[in-house]
């Protein structure tokens, strides 16, 4: 069917945002490793993670970009800022990709499941970059789909976010000797870089044909 077939870019594009923009060295993503490691609280950690993400998606796109789609020029302006956005991100990555560094896991919150829900909750709402990144420039970019390819969009955007960190906390034990050592960053952020960099051409190309 055509329907569903149409929603596969959008999707696909929401995921390869929120991924990229979720895998990154941070103090959220050393914490699930360290639970990963000690398999303590593993789900429900995860699970915190990844809702925490989808709300905050779904109010940037249901926000955000129903009002940016409503002014041609506020969509213009911010397909830009996006689009530049998203560049400096690639420019970052591949400059952490020279110096890269190995993942240490965060030394908290290791206890009881109370002590580990607020840790975790502290990782993910008491960090400026998350609101940057989920409500500001996912709500955004999405506002370049209209309907269903916009919800497809937050739903991929979604999606990246429950396997990252579903994938991270379960996957910690074979992960955690690979990312010990610099050069799986070097790699990762390489990958990282050239996704950002081609999100940032795809909008640019987008406001460019109209």
């Amino acid at each position: 069917m055509d329907f569903p077939t149409a929603l596969i870019a959008p999707a696909l594009s929401g995921f390869l945002l929120g991924g990229s923009l979720i895998v990154a060295i941070g103090a959220q993503n050393a914490f699930i490793l360290r639970q990963g490691l000690l398999r303590r609280h593993v789900f429900v950690l995860c699970l915190i993670c990844a809702l925490s993400d989808a709300a905050l998606i779904a109010a940037g796109v249901a926000g955000l970009g129903a009002l940016v789609s409503a002014s041609p020029a506020l969509l213009a302006f911010v397909t830009l800022g996006g689009a530049a956005f998203l560049a400096i991100y690639a420019a970052v990555a591949f400059r952490r990709a020279f110096a890269p560094q190995a993942l240490r896991a965060a030394a908290d919150g290791g206890g009881s499941l109370q002590s580990a829900v607020l840790t975790c909750l502290a990782f993910t709402f008491l960090n400026p970059h998350v609101y940057l990144d989920t409500v500001l420039l996912v709500g955004s970019v999405s506002a370049r789909h209209t309907g269903d390819a916009r919800i497809a969009f937050a739903t991929g955007a979604m999606l990246a976010s429950f396997v990252w960190f579903f994938g991270l906390g379960y996957g910690a034990r074979l992960l955690a000797p690979m990312f010990a050592r610099p050069r799986a960053w070097t790699v990762l952020d390489i990958a990282i870089g050239c996704v950002m960099a081609l999100l940032s051409f795809s909008l640019l190309r987008a406001w460019w044909i109209g």
